[in-house]
């Protein structure tokens, strides 16, 4: 439980943080609070309030409350829930998560045509709103966390490559429940990726591998989770995974919730700084007018845990 609470509450606080750096530059968040244990770095900014989560988080409880309240995986509830979040204006809403909601297709239909259109449709959109699923799953064993992924995944983005970059995060934050290294269990996880996207995520989680060296912006899948994973990797902290991770620039809210959900399921719940879960809030559009504060999210994921 403890594990499970930091992943959930690890990941809303990584978008939060990360939310006022969004497409800035390398190493502003340390330019701005250069020592550990500085205040004042959920001050909020480039348009966001103190603490206030962005859509990964909102897009996330969403999909917890719909295994909760369905008991399990119901698609076509999850994607109308995403549909009425979309239609009540959310601060913010990615470009391709947009154009799918409001098509006006079936649920199983609206991915795959604005991937047979545009054939971009490998974003970190639906990596990001995957902890609490992570969570969910994770009892299953890895077969059913990463298939349940997949499945969840497909009901934004067309491209395969973001359904097993969904799936082996799912199965990372299952191993790291499970008290057990994510990191060395790598190699296993990744010989349950599908063959044909199997070799470019062995490239970014691969030891040495830097987000230096990524061929895309991190708002694709493969180098934010690679981001995340090298976060991990570096760092010996949920706080200074977070800090690299923001530190990278791009995508900040998006690389720093993926962080936060590894680094908050490895280190738990109470290595997450009170100073940033304090202040945590999540607007959530679709939801009716409700604002989920640090008890609602807590008391979340102790349901998708149990």
């Amino acid at each position: 439980m403890e594990r499970a609470t930091g992943a959930v509450i690890g990941s809303a606080v990584g978008d939060a943080l990360g939310a006022p750096f969004e497409f800035g530059t390398a190493g502003a968040f340390s330019t701005r609070f250069p020592g550990l244990g500085d205040r004042g770095e959920m001050g909020g900014g480039g348009g966001w309030n103190a603490g206030e989560a962005t859509d990964d988080t909102q897009m996330a409880v969403h999909v917890a409350e719909s295994l909760l309240e369905r008991d399990g995986l119901d698609l076509p509830d999850i994607f109308s829930r995403f549909q009425r979040w979309a239609a009540d204006d959310p601060k913010d809403i990615g470009l391709q998560t947009e154009d799918v909601l409001t098509r006006g297709l079936p649920w199983d239909q609206a991915a795959t045509a604005h991937y047979r259109g545009s054939r971009h449709a490998a974003g970190n959109g639906s990596l990001m709103r995957a902890t609490p699923s992570a969570v969910y799953f994770a009892p299953g064993g890895q077969r059913a966390t990463m298939e349940a992924a997949r499945r969840i995944a497909a009901l934004t983005h067309g491209d395969p490559a973001a359904w097993e970059g969904t799936a082996i995060f799912h199965d990372l934050v299952r191993v790291a429940l499970n008290g057990a290294d994510p990191l060395e269990h790598l190699p296993r996880t990744l010989a349950a990726v599908h063959p044909d996207h199997r070799e470019r995520y062995a490239v970014v989680l691969a030891p040495d591998w830097h987000p230096g060296q990524a061929t895309e912006f991190n708002g694709a899948v493969w180098p934010c989770l690679g981001s995340a994973v090298w976060a991990l990797r570096t760092t010996r902290s949920y706080e200074d995974a977070i800090r690299a991770a923001i530190d990278l620039g791009g995508d900040t809210d998006t690389v720093a919730a993926v962080t936060g959900g590894l680094a908050g399921a490895v280190h738990g719940l109470a290595s997450i700084p009170t100073r940033w879960t304090a202040p945590l809030h999540v607007p959530l559009p679709g939801g009716g007018g409700r604002i989920l504060r640090l008890s609602h999210l807590l008391d979340l994921a102790h349901r998708l845990a149990s």
